[in-house]
C-alpha cells in the first residue's frame, strides 16, 4: 500500500488503514531526506517497486528537505456503500503541481507591484448619519406567541 501511495501521491482508503499508512509513509520521507545508500536500501525493503524507490529518493524526499514532519494529509471523504466503513483519501502534503501555481501566483504579484507603483486614493466623504429620533419614532410589533397545540391521543380500540 505504501508502494502505491508514493507512486500516485493520492489514494483513497479506509480510515484506519489511511492512518496506518501515514506511520509508514512519513517513515520513507524521511529516509529519503537523509539519503545515502543505507537509507535507499531500508526504504526498497518495504517498498517493492524500484522506480517508486528511484521517485521517492529523487523527486519526493528534495520536495519535504525544508520540513520537519507532517508529509501526509488525510481528509474524510465519508462511508462506503457496501459495509458502512468510513472512508479516507490521504495525499502528500505539497503537491508539485501546487508548488508551481504558488511560485507563479507570487511572481505575477511581484511583478504588478513593480510595474505599476500605486496611487494614493482620495478619501470619500462621508454619509450623513440618520438622527437617532427617527428611528425611535418607528412602532414595532409585539412578537406573536408560538400557538400550544392540546395533546392528541391516539386510541387502538381496546379501552382500560
Amino acid at each position: 500500500m505504501v508502494t502505491s501511495f508514493l507512486k500516485y501521491e493520492k489514494i483513497e482508503t479506509t480510515d484506519i488503514k489511511a492512518k496506518e499508512l501515514r506511520r509508514v509513509a512519513e517513515k520513507m520521507i524521511t529516509l529519503a531526506k537523509r539519503g545515502g545508500l543505507h537509507a535507499r536500501r531500508q526504504a526498497a525493503a518495504v517498498i517493492r517497486e524500484k522506480g517508486v524507490v528511484q521517485k521517492l529518493f529523487d523527486e519526493i524526499g528534495a520536495r519535504f528537505a525544508d520540513r520537519q514532519g507532517g508529509y501526509t494529509r488525510i481528509i474524510k471523504t465519508g462511508f462506503r456503500a457496501g459495509d458502512s466503513a468510513p472512508m479516507a483519501f490521504i495525499e502528500l502534503t505539497v503537491r508539485p503541481s501546487e508548488k508551481k501555481e504558488k511560485k507563479e501566483a507570487k511572481a505575477k504579484k511581484e511583478a504588478k507591484a513593480k510595474a505599476a507603483p500605486k496611487a494614493k486614493k482620495e478619501p470619500k466623504a462621508k454619509k450623513e448619519a440618520k438622527p437617532k429620533a427617527a428611528k425611535a419614532g418607528k412602532e414595532t410589533k409585539p412578537k406573536k406567541a408560538a400557538a400550544k397545540r392540546p395533546a392528541v391521543r391516539k386510541e387502538t380500540g381496546k379501552e382500560k
